[in-house]
């Protein structure tokens, strides 16, 4: 028998000290879990680290640590979050993710059984998006020195030649397009926390979106910006950009796709869904010749189907974001001010 051929109870077992040991434990947990659902031929190789040919390109890398909390809530969970979160990132840089590493920081007590969803929800997330978990680590941390579990994962990817794409690359005259209804994971986290019910069940949009960037590159090549508006929700992403280009932004509220469920909720909760968090939504900018071909490439697609134009990019010293009220008036959309939604992604 072998040091790792005792089986794990999956079941009625708990993390301890020893499978952070860097001992037997620990190897019985990384194979009979992690190298078992995650299943590749590099992470196979067991390395401390993956090696492999990327295509031409220019490389782009992201980060991303996950603490959302409950770990798991309507429409996904924090192990599909730590996926498509990650993928998300390289591919609002334009790029097409190539693979992903996993870390994770567990508390001494937390259910094995738990740990296990979490890492095939990742799994069935990685295989989705075809991106694989090609590498780790794992640390256990003593018990209240963390909240159960803690994700971080790295993406690797490639940006083509010829795509540029930029938070400072806003010019006035170009249009904002938002891929679909904002808020929903927000509220999703929120509408849990708070015990609220609604006629129509509110699903976080969790989602990974590089094949809608990829169609979106393939009919608009010189998207200008692209951002995916997770904490701080789109007037966060929208006042980035604003500052990164030296721009203002002129929104206009009968546009901008909102749920009548998650707008009643963000209304019980005194939220402004402008703000809210969003997993499986993107935020694009392009020539205002542009707007036209690439609305109609975001709603060939699934996750782009209710995308729509909200706004434009115009002139302003200042850098401000403004709305257009269904009221005629106008009012600032301006940086979140505080923590609205804490542990949220």
């Amino acid at each position: 028998m072998t040091a790792t051929s005792a089986r794990i109870d999956f079941k009625n077992g708990t993390i301890d000290m020893s499978h952070g040991s860097g001992g037997r434990a620990m190897a019985q947990l990384i194979e009979q879990l992690f190298v078992a659902q995650f299943d590749n031929p590099l992470l196979r190789e067991q390395n401390d680290g993956a090696c492999f040919a990327v295509p031409a390109g220019r490389i782009v890398m992201a980060t991303d640590s996950h603490v959302v909390s409950p770990r798991f809530f309507p429409g996904g969970d924090i192990g599909a979050l730590a996926v498509h979160g990650t993928i998300n990132d390289v591919a609002m840089a334009g790029g097409r993710p190539l693979y992903l590493a996993a870390s994770f920081i567990l508390e001494e007590g937390f259910a094995l059984s738990e740990l296990k969803r979490i890492v095939e929800s990742m799994a069935r997330a990685a295989r989705e998006a075809g991106v694989p978990i090609v590498t780790g680590d794992t640390k256990v941390v003593e018990r209240g020195a963390a909240d159960g579990v803690f994700i971080t994962t790295t993406g690797i990817g490639v940006v083509a030649d010829g795509v540029n794409v930029a938070g400072s690359r806003a010019r006035p005259g170009d249009r904002i397009i938002v891929s679909g209804n904002i808020g929903e994971h927000g509220v999703a986290i929120m509408s849990l926390r708070e015990n609220l019910t609604f006629e129509t069940s509110i699903e976080s949009d969790s989602a990974a979106l590089h094949r809608l960037v990829a169609a979106m590159l393939a009919a608009v090549p010189d998207l200008h910006c692209l951002r995916d508006p997770t904490r701080g929700g789109l007037a966060t992403v929208l006042n980035e950009f604003a500052a990164q280009s030296g721009v203002g932004m002129l929104l206009h509220e009968k546009n901008i796709p909102v749920r009548n469920e998650v707008n009643a909720a963000c209304e019980l909760l005194g939220l402004d869904p402008l703000y809210v968090a969003n997993e499986g939504k993107l935020v694009a900018i392009c020539a205002g010749d542009d707007a036209a071909p690439l609305l109609a490439a975001m709603r060939a697609h699934p996750l782009g189907r209710e995308a729509a134009i909200i706004g434009d990019v115009i002139e302003d010293e200042h850098h401000f974001v403004q709305m257009e009220t269904v009221f005629g008036g106008r009012r600032m959309v301006d940086w979140l001010s505080g923590e609205q939604l804490p542990r949220i992604c």
